[in-house]
């Protein structure tokens, strides 16, 4: 009993001490898997084509936009960084609001983002407001 004890403690202290030092961990792997392939696993976008995500002036000025854009994809020109951008993006309708939050939460703090933290509440709000 007591070894179970203490092999139960030793797997929570290494979980919650890899929690800790990855924080974004679930958002970075939605990321590899839904978005790098277009907007790079270094958030640079793709030359020309598809805007960058890291040191982005649009994402840092539109976060409560963010997450209709990857619900709902986005067409038409984008400014990023004072370049425009034209190509659409498609949306990603299968994701949950709590793999969105995941993945701008990751956004928000990869490549030297410092774009702050979104509640969960926030996306969901968020979300609610592009059905309309």
């Amino acid at each position: 009993m007591r070894s179970n004890l203490i092999l139960f403690l030793f797997l929570l202290s290494f979980f919650l001490f890899d929690c800790e030092s990855q924080p974004h961990r679930q958002g970075q792997i939605l990321y590899q898997n839904f978005c790098a392939n277009c907007h790079m696993d270094d958030g640079s976008g793709l030359a020309g084509n598809i805007p960058p995500l890291a040191q982005s002036d649009y994402v840092s000025q539109n976060q409560g936009q963010l997450a209709c854009i990857i619900r709902n994809g986005m067409e038409g020109q984008v400014v990023v960084n004072g370049k425009t951008y034209q190509n659409p993006m498609a949306g990603i309708p299968q994701l949950s609001e709590f793999e969105i939050a995941n993945i701008l939460n990751y956004i928000n703090q990869a490549w030297e983002n410092d774009y702050g933290y979104l509640p969960l509440k926030t996306v969901r709000e968020n979300l609610e407001r592009c059905k309309q």
